[in-house]
C-alpha cells in the first residue's frame, strides 16, 4: 500500500478511536422526574429533541413516582439530577448533600378538583383529601391551601396519601377522598369525570421549587461541565416551550403516552408561563417551604444554603442566554 494512503487510515483510525472512546466513557445524566405530568416538559422536550447532544452531554430521563421517593433516590446517587419540590429542603435541614441549580416551575402547578357537592374549600371540613407523597411539593400546596382558609392540616380536614395521580383520580372515583390535589393533564380527566374544580393553587402565585432543578454538591465539584452542559439544553428547552408550543406539544403527547388534544393543550398551556426564561431560585421559595417544614432547624435556616444559582449565572454572564435568543 501506498505510504501516504497508509499514513491516512492509520490516522483516520486513530480518528474513529478517540472518538468512540469518548462516547464510550461519558456518563450519562441521569434525570429523574416524579409525576407523568407537563411540569417535567423542558427535561421530555430535551430528549425529544436531543438537545443534550447539543451541549455535549448524555441525558437520560427515568421516572420515579413521588417528589419525596425520588429525592430519597437522589441522595442514593441512583440519578444525578431531580426534577423535585420541596422535599430537597427537607432533606437538607436532615443533613444531605443536596442542592438546588435551578426553580423549574415558578409556582405550585396544582388545581384541586373534588366531588360536585363539595361547593368551596370549606365543605372538605371534616372529610378525607387527597395528595401526592408526604413532604413532597402536592403537600406542601395543600397545606398552603388549607393555611389560607384556617383549615387545619391533618385536623379540620383527614389527609391521605397516595404515590401517583392515577391512584388519586381513582381514589376519588370510589369516593374514599372528597378532594384532592391534581396536575395536569389528570386535571382534564377528573373534568370529564364530573368533578368540580375548586380551586388552582397556580393562581395565588405562591414562590415554591416545584419541579425545581435539584443535584448533589459533590457532583457539581467533580463534573461541573456536565451540570452546565445540562443547563444550557434545559434553557434551550424553556425557549422552545414558550416559542414552539407544536415542538412542545409532540414530547408532551410521547411522554406522556396520549394524543389527547385537549389533555395535551392543557399540560402545555397551564404550565408554559411558569418556566422562567432563566430559572434563577429566589429566596422566597425556599422561604415558603422553611415556613411549611415541621424540622425545628427551619426556624433559623438561611434560603441561600439551600440552592446554588452560580452556574445559571456565569452561563448568562457568558452570553449564552443572549446568544441562544438571539435566533
Amino acid at each position: 500500500m501506498n505510504p501516504k494512503r497508509l499514513w491516512l487510515l492509520s490516522l483516520l483510525t486513530l480518528l474513529v478511536g478517540v472518538l468512540i472512546g469518548q462516547k464510550s466513557t461519558a456518563a450519562p445524566i441521569t434525570v429523574g422526574y416524579p409525576q407523568l405530568s407537563g411540569g417535567s416538559m423542558p427535561l421530555w422536550v430535551i430528549a425529544e429533541n436531543h438537545l443534550d447532544q447539543r451541549y455535549g452531554v448524555d441525558v437520560k430521563p427515568i421516572y420515579i413516582a413521588g417528589g419525596a421517593i425520588l429525592t430519597h433516590s437522589l441522595i442514593a446517587g441512583d440519578v444525578t439530577i431531580a426534577l423535585t419540590g420541596g422535599a430537597v429542603v427537607g432533606a437538607i435541614l436532615g443533613g444531605a448533600d443536596l442542592t438546588y441549580i435551578g426553580i423549574g416551575l415558578s409556582t405550585y402547578g396544582f388545581t384541586v378538583y373534588a366531588k360536585p357537592e363539595i361547593k368551596d374549600i370549606n365543605d372538605l371540613r371534616g372529610k378525607v383529601f387527597g395528595v401526592i407523597t408526604k413532604g413532597a411539593s402536592s403537600d406542601h400546596a395543600a397545606i398552603a391551601l388549607f393555611k389560607r382558609y384556617g383549615i387545619r392540616y391533618g385536623q379540620d380536614v383527614q389527609i391521605l396519601y397516595f404515590a401517583r395521580q392515577g391512584d388519586l383520580l381513582a381514589s376519588l372515583q370510589k369516593g374514599i377522598i372528597s378532594g384532592g390535589v391534581f396536575s395536569s393533564p389528570t386535571t382534564v380527566m377528573a373534568k370529564r369525570l364530573g368533578f368540580k374544580k375548586l380551586v388552582d393553587i397556580a393562581s395565588f402565585k405562591y414562590p415554591y421549587p416545584h419541579n425545581a432543578i435539584a443535584t448533589r454538591k459533590s457532583f457539581i465539584r467533580q463534573n461541573p461541565e456536565a451540570i452546565k452542559g445540562f443547563l444550557k439544553a434545559y434553557l434551550a428547552s424553556v425557549k422552545i416551550i414558550h416559542q414552539q408550543p407544536e415542538v412542545a406539544k409532540k414530547a408532551l403527547r410521547d411522554f406522556l403516552g396520549s394524543k389527547d388534544p385537549e389533555m395535551i393543550d392543557d399540560s402545555y398551556e397551564s404550565l408554559k408561563d411558569l418556566f422562567l426564561k432563566v430559572p434563577y431560585m429566589p429566596d422566597e421559595a425556599i422561604r415558603t417551604v422553611l415556613s411549611l417544614s415541621d424540622n425545628p432547624k427551619a426556624a433559623t435556616a438561611e434560603p441561600k444554603d439551600f440552592y446554588d444559582n452560580s452556574l445559571l449565572k456565569e452561563l448568562e454572564d457568558s452570553g449564552f442566554v443572549k446568544e441562544l435568543y438571539s435566533h
